[in-house]
C-alpha cells in the first residue's frame, strides 16, 4: 500500500505528457513566427544593402513561403506514413541554420536561397507537430490547448518586431545581428524537441494489423477523404482568405506605418506588435468558448468580419489612435484568434489516421495565399504609390471567407 501511494504521489507531482508537448510547441511556434518577423521592421535596411524595390523584398518574402507551402502535404503524408517526430525535428534544425547563413549573405540571390531554405525547414512542422499535440491532447483541452500552442506564434511575432526594431533602428546594429540570434536559438530548441517528443503508434499501420486479424474494422480512409469532406473544404477557404490579409501584416505592417502613416521606426515596430498582444486574450477565450460550447462555426462567424472591419479601417484611416485601435480588435478577432478554433473544426472532421496528411493539406491551401501576398502588395505599393489597396483586399477576401462558413454543417460538441 505504501508503495503504491508513494508511486501516486509521484505521478500527481510529474507534468503529463501533454502538458510538455504543449509547452515545447508552444516555444517552437515562438521562434517559428520570431524568424519571419525579424525582416519585416528592417524592410528598408535590407533594401538598401541589396538594392531592391518593394516588389523584390515582398517577392523575396513570397519565395520563402512558396518553400514553406510547396512541403505541408509531403511533411504530413511523411509523419503519417514513418515518423512524424523525425519529419519535424530536422526540418526545425534546418530553418535554424539556414536563418544564420541568410543574416550572413553578402548576395542577394544567396540570401534568397537561404531564406526558401528556410521555409523549407519550417514548412515540415505543420502537420507533424498538430498531429502528434491532437493525440496529445485530452479531448476536452483540445481547443485550449492547440490556442495555447498556437499563441506562440503571438509572442513570436511580437518578439521578432521588437527584437529586430530595436537592436537596428533603435541602437543602429546592422540586420543581420536579430537573424544570428534567433538561428541560434532555433537550433537549441531543435535539440529540446529532440530530447521531450515521444513518437505517437503509427495509427496507419496499427489499424492495418487490426484489419488483418479482424473483419470487423472498417478500412483505412483514403486522401480523397480529405478532399470530398464538405466542412473540411469550408476550413480550406476560410484559412486561405484569412491567412492572406494576415500574410500582408506581417510582410509590411511595420514599414507601412513608417511610411504611410508617419510613425517613428522603432515605434512602427512596438505599434505593430500590439497586434500580437492583443491576440493572446482573444484566442484563450474564444478558444475557451469553443471547448464549451462546440459552436465552432458562430464563433468564426462572429471573428471574420470584425477582423474584416479592423482591416478596414487600418486600410483608410491616418489617425494613430484609431490605427492603434484597429490593430488591437485585429489582434482580439483576427488570424491568430481564428487559428484555434479552425484547427479544433479540422480535427473534428479529419480521419484520426490521417491527421498529419489533413494539417499539411489544410495549411498548404492557407499558406498558398502568403505565396501571393507579400509580393501583390508590394507590386500594387510600386504601382499605385500606396499599400493602401493590399489591405483593402485583405478585407474583401475576408468577407469572401465569411460566404464560404455558409456551406460549412456545424457538428456540435465532439
Amino acid at each position: 500500500m505504501k508503495a503504491q501511494s508513494t508511486a501516486e504521489a509521484y505521478a500527481r507531482r510529474t507534468i503529463p505528457y501533454w502538458a510538455k508537448i504543449v509547452a515545447l510547441f508552444f516555444v517552437s511556434w515562438l521562434f517559428i513566427y520570431g524568424n519571419r518577423a525579424i525582416l519585416t521592421p528592417v524592410i528598408g535596411e535590407v533594401k538598401a544593402d541589396f538594392g531592391m524595390t518593394n516588389a523584390q523584398i515582398g517577392l523575396m518574402n513570397s519565395l520563402f513561403f512558396l518553400a514553406y507551402t510547396v512541403v505541408q502535404i509531403p511533411s504530413g503524408i511523411l509523419g503519417d506514413t514513418f515518423s512524424k517526430k523525425w519529419v519535424l525535428i530536422p526540418g526545425f534544425f534546418l530553418s535554424g541554420v539556414c536563418l544564420a547563413i541568410t543574416g550572413a549573405a553578402e548576395s542577394l540571390w544567396i540570401a534568397i536561397g537561404a531564406w526558401m531554405l528556410s521555409g523549407i525547414g519550417q514548412g515540415t512542422y505543420y502537420g507533424p507537430q498538430f498531429a502528434l499535440s491532437s493525440q496529445a491532447l485530452p479531448g476536452k483541452y483540445r481547443t485550449l490547448g492547440s490556442a495555447i500552442i498556437n499563441s506562440g506564434g503571438a509572442f513570436g511575432l511580437s518578439l521578432g518586431f521588437m527584437v529586430s526594431s530595436y537592436f537596428t533602428l533603435s541602437q543602429g546594429y546592422s540586420w543581420r545581428i536579430s537573424f544570428y540570434l534567433f538561428a541560434a536559438l532555433t537550433i537549441m530548441v531543435s535539440l529540446i524537441m529532440w530530447v521531450i517528443i515521444k513518437e505517437e503508434p503509427n495509427m496507419r499501420k496499427e489499424k492495418t494489423k487490426n484489419i488483418e486479424t479482424s473483419d470487423s474494422f472498417a478500412a483505412t480512409p483514403s486522401m480523397k477523404t480529405l478532399f470530398t469532406n464538405r466542412n473540411l473544404l469550408v476550413s480550406y477557404a476560410v484559412s486561405f482568405c484569412s491567412l492572406y490579409g494576415f500574410s500582408v501584416m506581417v510582410t509590411w505592417l511595420p514599414y507601412y506605418l513608417q511610411t504611410e502613416r508617419e510613425f517613428d521606426g522603432s515605434e512602427a515596430g512596438v505599434v505593430s506588435s500590439l497586434l500580437a498582444w492583443a491576440s493572446l486574450p482573444g484566442a484563450l477565450a474564444f478558444s475557451w468558448l469553443c471547448d464549451r460550447l462546440g459552436k465552432r462555426k458562430l464563433l468564426m462567424a462572429i471573428l471574420i468580419p470584425c477582423a474584416a472591419l479592423s482591416t478596414l479601417i487600418l486600410a483608410y484611416s491616418h489617425n494613430p489612435v484609431w490605427i492603434i485601435i484597429a490593430l488591437i480588435c485585429y489582434g482580439l478577432t483576427g488570424k491568430l484568434a481564428l487559428d484555434p478554433v479552425l484547427i479544433a473544426f479540422v480535427a473534428d472532421n479529419a480521419p484520426k489516421e490521417l491527421y498529419g496528411t489533413a494539417f499539411g493539406v489544410y495549411n498548404f491551401v492557407a499558406m498558398s495565399s502568403t505565396i501571393f501576398a507579400p509580393y501583390l502588395t508590394g507590386y500594387l505599393a510600386d504601382r499605385l504609390g500606396s499599400m493602401e489597396i493590399g489591405f483593402y483586399l485583405s478585407a474583401g477576401l475576408l468577407m469572401i471567407g465569411v460566404f464560404a462558413l455558409f456551406f460549412a454543417r456545424e457538428k456540435g460538441r465532439t
